[in-house]
């Protein structure tokens, strides 16, 4: 009778552990939080979220190695090692996580995970995609119907940067090298072929992070009023974004008042916002001189 060597039935029985305490890790607890107006007053609305990390993907949205203004290229810097740190949790516990670089994914041409995008079957979308043009990609522009206009001033380009005025372009080449892509990740830009990646596997709930909240991480075609429009069940991860916001415009305040202000935004006009803590289970990012309160 053939029998399993000790040793190697040992290491069977500690993968098969490792394999089934990863399956059975539970759901992403997120703590939720909305906006709404009655009768005049804003109300917030907190609830518990439980999401299935198999049915979950995570969108990292323009965390560009290089950006034109230089005190977003260095927010971007500080956040992107937090953020990393939390892409491998929720990757540990089943989240299919989508790099989404905008104007870049040629960079990664050839690559299993930007492979792995093109080749999702097609799957026709619910409603059109976006067709307008911005930066590069498709383009879902402001809805004047649904959110009226943004809280922040952003029409001189939103850098914050003081002195001489940092000169605008596309100096972009890839994503942060700190942001690692894993093996089982995908690599696109484009509304249809994220489309494809979810349906190929089921995937209808969707969080959202990178930057910036004000232009990017609302408009790109895999973004949140896009995805909203097709129906998937979208959420902002708060303290891992930035706006693109220069508080000599309006409404004044610092650059943390404008973060601030965006992320009260969605939470009115287009999804819940939670904090990485709900990942994990460490404090939430901060940005260097940023307040304490969340």
């Amino acid at each position: 009778m053939n029998r399993t060597p000790p040793s190697l039935a040992a290491a069977l029985l500690l993968a098969t552990l490792a394999s089934t305490a990863t399956a059975d890790d539970g759901p992403f607890t997120l703590h939720l939080r909305s906006r709404s107006v009655v009768d005049g007053q804003t109300e917030i609305t907190e609830s518990i979220g439980r999401w299935e990390p198999g049915k979950t993907a995570i969108i990292v949205c323009d965390m560009w190695d290089k950006h034109w203004c230089k005190s977003a290229e260095r927010r971007v810097g500080e956040m992107a090692g937090p953020m990393n740190a939390m892409l491998k949790a929720a990757r540990a516990k089943g989240a299919f996580v989508i790099h989404a670089p905008s104007t870049t994914t040629g960079f990664y041409e050839g690559t299993p995970q930007r492979e792995r995008a093109r080749r999702a079957p097609f799957v026709p979308t619910p409603v059109p995609l976006a067709t307008s043009q911005r930066w590069g990609t498709a383009w879902r522009w402001t809805d004047a119907a649904r959110e009226g206009v943004l809280p922040i001033d952003d029409s001189d380009g939103g850098c914050d940067c003081q002195g001489e005025k940092c000169q605008t372009g596309d100096p972009w080449t890839r994503q942060t090298a700190a942001i690692e892509i894993a093996e089982p990740d995908a690599i696109t830009d484009d509304g249809q072929e994220t489309w494809n990646l979810l349906a190929e596997r089921g995937i209808d709930r969707v969080i959202l992070c990178g930057v910036h909240l004000n232009m990017c991480v609302l408009g790109r075609p895999f973004a949140i009023r896009q995805l909203t429009a097709l129906g998937k069940r979208v959420v902002l991860m708060r303290d891992m974004t930035d706006v693109m916001y220069n508080p000599d415009r309006p409404p004044g305040g610092d650059h943390f008042d404008g973060i601030t202000l965006m992320v009260e935004h969605v939470e009115r006009y287009w999804c819940p916002s939670f904090p990485s803590t709900d990942v994990t289970g460490r404090p939430p990012f901060r940005f260097a001189g940023a307040p304490e309160d969340d």
